[in-house]
């Protein structure tokens, strides 16, 4: 269960890149903890699969198109990227 009334020193600092998936080398538990935003080109997205902040990409699942297992395959998008805990 998260503390919704978690202090900022409470937090860990985000990273500059994370992935949602918990097989990737750049997944951070202790961060899926708490909720955390994703702002992409001035506008908050929820479908965000993984972020860079120094190279400025989010990676978004594809609405239509899977790969042969069966997941969506990633669209990579470049652009202004801001993340922050909500």
């Amino acid at each position: 269960m998260t503390d919704t009334t978690a202090s900022a020193s409470d937090r860990p600092a985000l990273p500059d890149r994370l992935s949602v998936d918990p097989r990737s080398p750049h997944h951070v538990r202790a961060v899926f903890a708490h909720d955390i935003g994703i702002r992409f080109n001035g506008k908050e997205r929820s479908d965000v699969e993984e972020y860079c902040l120094s190279e400025g990409w989010v990676k978004v699942p594809s609405p239509k198109t899977v790969d042969r297992k069966g997941k969506p395959l990633m669209i990579t998008l470049k652009g202004a990227v801001e993340v922050f805990y909500k």
